[in-house]
């Protein structure tokens, strides 16, 4: 599984892509959060807190994320090398745990240059240093685990179609349904029962600071279920 993830991770730095995902990653969250006048601009906010950076993030993540796994196997199925993958001497789950997991350490290495947002605020609080620790922590152990879930859901997408795009699609459409569609779904029919099928809820409850293991056993079992299913899928190629 480590030769994979080490072969996924060669092949996001070989080219552009993985430069590009962890560009824009930051180049948005910098132009919403610091320069773009608006809700999610921290200084225009009055109070040093990084709560816009973690509502925006989920969105911005639900498109980049699904941009990075589109590859992960439509372009094997495309290039014909998927057989040839098949015949190495490694089990069909450890070639899919090694392109999940290669694809979640880019993500992750995007998400690392925002821990000096923390610095940041901690500058622009009243007293200096004056922030709230809980919650922030909370709400990055929050963002890994969406991350952990939408890596998933993008892993599986790529194994329905050899086409890039329509997997980049299929996965979007997949986090979002999953993110904000029970949210939505419990608006429209006042039963707020329906959010807790959803990944916002469980992505709020997390960033409260509290570490609830409802919530961490929702995001494993999103994880293990679409990766289930994408080992499912390949063995029936």
């Amino acid at each position: 599984m480590t030769a994979i993830i080490k072969r996924e991770i060669n092949a996001f730095f070989a080219g552009p892509v993985g430069y590009l995902v962890i560009a824009t990653f930051l180049l948005i969250n910098g132009l919403f959060l610091w320069v773009f006048a608006g809700t999610f601009n921290i200084l225009d906010a009055g109070f040093a807190d990084l709560s816009a950076f973690f509502e925006l993030a989920p969105w911005v993540l639900l498109f980049l994320i699904p941009a990075v796994t589109m590859r992960a196997f439509s372009e094997e199925m495309k290039m014909g090398t998927l057989e040839l993958l098949l015949t190495k001497p490694i089990s069909l789950r450890n070639i899919v745990l090694g392109k999940y997991f290669g694809a979640v350490i880019l993500i992750v290495i995007a998400i690392l240059p925002t821990l000096l947002y923390i610095l940041t605020i901690s500058n622009l609080g009243n007293p200096p240093g004056n922030w709230d620790v809980g919650s922030t922590l909370g709400s990055y152990i929050g963002l890994l685990f969406l991350v952990l879930a939408y890596t998933a859901i993008g892993v599986f997408a790529s194994t329905l179609s050899q086409n890039q795009i329509v997997a980049f699609l299929i996965a979007m459409f997949l986090c979002f349904g999953l993110y904000y569609g029970f949210e939505a779904m419990a608006e429209l029919t006042n039963a707020a029962v329906v959010q807790g099928f959803g990944m916002k809820a469980h992505f709020n409850s997390v960033a409260r600071g509290v570490l609830d293991t409802r919530d961490i056993i929702y995001f494993l079992s999103v994880a293990g279920l679409f990766l289930a299913a994408t080992v499912l899928k390949i063995s029936k190629e």
